[in-house]
């Protein structure tokens, strides 16, 4: 049973009170902090709000926004406007973890004399993304037989020829087989048909999926070893569906990141010379706008280029007239493919793996 004066010395309980717990830090860590004269809770970078108004199902329909700032084959950059931070960080992990693609799970090695052991070998060719939708493969269980379904057959044969200089063994070398696996495995007896380690029923390049799109890396220059004069390597590697929660080779994306939108204020007139010093210190973020008459001041032209540097505290004259800090609820998001799928496909199969998990949560209420 818990008594009085324990709730009320539990209520008023301070560590930094204790007479054995240092009054700050010590000299050598002490540094100049920059305090945000608008919001104090902002003015670091880091600062993450929580479940603020933007999980109000009302404020959300309204304030919720993407705009996508840039769209590349493998990048993308976009603003999510109007989210709370833990969203933005679940479709973070979304992105990492719970996305399946196509990695290679298993290597048969028929022969392999480079200098790059067995398990390496293998550990190497699982790290190579391979460019394949995913949505089209069935997961492939410990009862499944490997079929054109679930895997994806490559091999690999090079060999450098004596009296010839090194070789080097590119993603390019790796070759598609739509027929499935080509490697025979060891039979009982001589009376049974030598069987394979896939059963592919159809070819693959038959299918209207991949008849005019042959499956390949995503890369086709990625180093997997270098062989001497006389050296080969011989294997056949099959690839099936995971996700990175599994093993990062399954991770889809490169990185995918987040951070707050940075909020760059001028407290005061920053002009001529103080404006062509701060400008140099920042130039990525500050401009220089000309108000005739000879006369010049420093505005905030890019704060969304901003990396919060802070390189102005070390001018007396600029420390009092800079103010950074954060956008609450505005977040700027990155997303590198790894090439299985574009940047812009992912986003949106993240948003239908959370719409998944908020349904299964809905059900079990």
């Amino acid at each position: 049973m818990v008594t009085k004066e324990e709730k009320r010395f539990a209520k008023n309980f301070n560590i930094n009170n204790l007479p054995d717990v240092p009054n700050g830090l010590p000299p050598h860590l002490q540094q100049t902090r920059v305090v945000s004269n608008s919001n104090p809770l902002t003015a670091n970078a880091s600062y993450v709000p929580c479940m603020g108004d933007s999980v109000k199902l009302g404020n959300f329909y309204e304030n919720f926004k993407v705009d996508v700032i840039s769209l590349t084959e493998r990048d993308m950059e976009f603003d999510m406007i109007g989210i709370d931070a833990a969203f933005a960080n679940a479709f973070r992990r979304i992105l990492i973890a719970e996305l399946p693609t196509m990695a290679i799970e298993k290597v048969l090695i028929a022969n392999n004399t480079s200098v790059i052991i067995d398990e390496v070998l293998a550990h190497r060719m699982g790290l190579i993304p391979i460019a394949a939708d995913p949505r089209l493969f069935e997961y492939l269980s410990v009862n499944d037989e490997p079929n054109e379904k679930n895997t994806i057959v490559f091999k690999l044969h090079v060999k450098c020829p004596k009296n010839k200089p090194r070789e080097k063994v590119l993603t390019s070398d790796l070759k598609w087989l739509p027929h499935g696996s080509e490697l025979l495995r060891e039979s009982g007896g001589s009376t049974s048909k030598p069987k394979t380690y896939t059963s592919f029923s159809c070819s693959q390049d038959s299918l209207p999926e991949f008849a005019n799109n042959p499956i390949t890396p995503s890369d086709l220059d990625i180093l997997i070893a270098k062989l001497a004069p006389g050296q080969e390597i011989e294997l056949e590697a099959h690839a099936v569906k995971g996700i990175g929660k599994t093993h990062a080779k399954w991770s889809p994306v490169a990185t995918a990141w987040y951070r707050m939108h940075p909020k760059v204020c001028l407290l005061g007139e920053v002009e001529d010379e103080l404006a062509e010093r701060l400008v140099k210190i920042c130039p990525n973020v500050f401009d220089i706008e000309d108000m005739g008459k000879g006369k010049k001041r420093a505005i905030v032209a890019q704060p969304r280029k901003c990396t919060m540097g802070k390189g102005f505290i070390r001018d007396d004259d600029l420390i009092e007239l800079v103010d950074l800090g954060s956008v609450e609820n505005h977040f700027i998001f990155n997303i590198e493919s790894t090439g299985s799928l574009p940047p812009d496909v992912l986003f949106t199969e993240a948003v239908k793996i959370l719409e998944a998990k908020c349904e299964t949560v809905l059900k079990e209420l």
